[in-house]
């Protein structure tokens, strides 16, 4: 058996504008948490802003699992576009997810909050995200968000 290795790739932190409601849908409550260029992202691997004009697609299903369906990019500090999709999962006890809800800053270790990202990065020094797994474990603040980027090795 070979046990997969995690390396901790970097820390993204990003604004977000309040959601917008799409409503009641066959499969769940939709919304789209518009995305706001600007954050940061720092590691030992990969530094830059996330690029505004993007959005996370979320639906909130009857169990009361929230599904995101990210797509947003970064622009490295040496200028290089990536684009991302993060699809993944939030869920967590209802009073917690009130509390989220409501806009109160909830502390993450009280839900569960993992994401997929897939990388599309052009040829050069960056590559390397095209050949990989990722997971992300992420934080919701009210108008905020923080991710924690991990390739599987």
């Amino acid at each position: 058996m070979i046990k997969p290795e995690l390396e901790f790739v970097y820390e993204a932190t990003g604004e977000l504008e309040p959601p917008r409601p799409i409503g009641e849908t066959y499969d769940g409550t939709r919304r789209i948490i518009p995305i706001v260029g600007g954050g940061r992202v720092e590691g030992p691997l990969i530094k830059g802003r996330l690029i505004g004009n993007a959005a996370d697609w979320q639906l909130t299903r009857a169990d009361g699992v929230t599904v995101a369906d990210a797509i947003y990019a970064i622009e490295t500090d040496d200028g290089v576009i990536i684009q991302i999709r993060n699809k993944g999962l939030r869920h967590g006890p209802p009073e917690v997810m009130q509390r989220l809800a409501a806009g109160e800053t909830v502390d993450p270790a009280e839900y569960y909050f993992r994401t997929v990202p897939e990388f599309i990065a052009p040829k050069g020094p960056y590559e390397w995200m095209n050949r990989s797994i990722f997971i992300c474990s992420g934080a919701r603040y009210p108008l905020g968000i923080k991710l924690w980027v991990w390739r599987v090795a």
